[in-house]
């Protein structure tokens, strides 16, 4: 009989590519990893993983058992989705990730909510980037993630997921209070052509997202700093260092010396949630993004 658990790790190793990335994604030890292959491959009498310079790479035996394995963990998964369903209660343990203004802006009322209303239902919150935490979802991480793309620019997805719409997140424009526009009730984006911008550090969607965007527009992007984080975004323009995009997200107070103007041609963050399709019949899924959806209306968000 082959071990369940000992199916997930060889799942992992081959998703991830690694044990120690298999082991980041379980939450467990290298070792613990290794252990567990090991057992794998004295039950089936078969060797399932090779060196590979410093790596290891799965063997034919071992791909052959990866992809049953991927099958039986999605069946199991069916199977957990359709007996929560059965019960129709929210109950058990439910993974969320989301990126930090959701987390932020949403999470704190939506937790409480799902808290409240079901309280055997232990919803944990862990915050991640979208081009983390899709493929986590994809893998089985995590249940669900709530993750963003641009009225202009959508992110990608792949199959398998379902999603939902939490709300549309407008935009503005972070300028220091000594800014020529600072005064205006709406600006447009060629305002700005000679301005210097503080973005999202390289790489990044909404990065990638702010160059199209500026691009398009005729202006070619000067990029004075780059930051994580939208609070220190806004620090930077407050202190004089450039314009910023502002989404209304999770904002919290502007700084002194920051003022936030909309732009005319108005620009919008999608946020919404992504699960499983396999999992679509968990009342904790369900439970979790009505609660999403209603921490979204809460901060005047408006659903697609």
């Amino acid at each position: 009989m082959l071990n369940l658990d000992r199916l997930r790790t060889l799942n992992a190793v081959a998703r991830h590519g690694s044990v120690s990335g298999a082991a980041d994604g379980l939450h467990v030890t290298t070792s613990a990893v290794s252990q567990q292959l090991a057992k794998l491959e004295r039950e089936t009498g078969q060797q399932l993983l090779a060196k590979n310079g410093r790596g290891v790479r799965l063997t034919d035996a071992g791909r052959l058992l990866a992809d049953h394995a991927s099958r039986i963990l999605s069946q199991v998964e069916l199977a957990q989705a359709d007996l929560e369903a059965q019960r129709g209660q929210a109950v058990g343990e439910l993974l969320l990730g989301a990126f930090p203004t959701a987390a932020r802006g949403l999470f704190p009322a939506a937790l409480a909510e799902l808290r409240d209303a079901h309280p055997q239902l232990r919803a944990r919150l862990e915050e991640m980037e979208p081009d983390e935490a899709v493929p986590r979802v994809v893998r089985g991480d995590i249940d669900v993630a709530v993750v963003l793309d641009w009225y202009n620019k959508p992110l990608p997805m792949p199959d398998g997921l379902a999603k939902a719409p939490i709300l549309d997140d407008p935009a503005d424009v972070a300028l220091p209070a000594g800014h020529p526009l600072a005064d205006r009730d709406e600006l447009d984006l060629e305002d700005l052509a000679d301005d210097e911008w503080v973005s999202w550090p390289r790489g990044e969607f909404c990065h990638d997202w702010l160059m199209l965007t500026l691009r398009s527009k005729g202006i070619e992007p000067r990029i004075s700093h780059m930051a994580e984080e939208h609070h220190t975004q806004l620090a930077l323009v407050a202190a004089g260092l450039g314009v910023a995009v502002a989404p209304r997200l999770g904002r919290g107070p502007v700084p002194d010396g920051v003022r936030v103007v909309p732009v005319r041609h108005t620009m919008c963050r999608h946020v919404y949630a992504v699960w499983r399709a396999d999992a679509d019949r968990r009342p904790s899924i369900r439970a979790a993004v009505e609660a999403l959806r209603t921490a979204g209306e809460g901060v005047g968000g408006r659903t697609g």
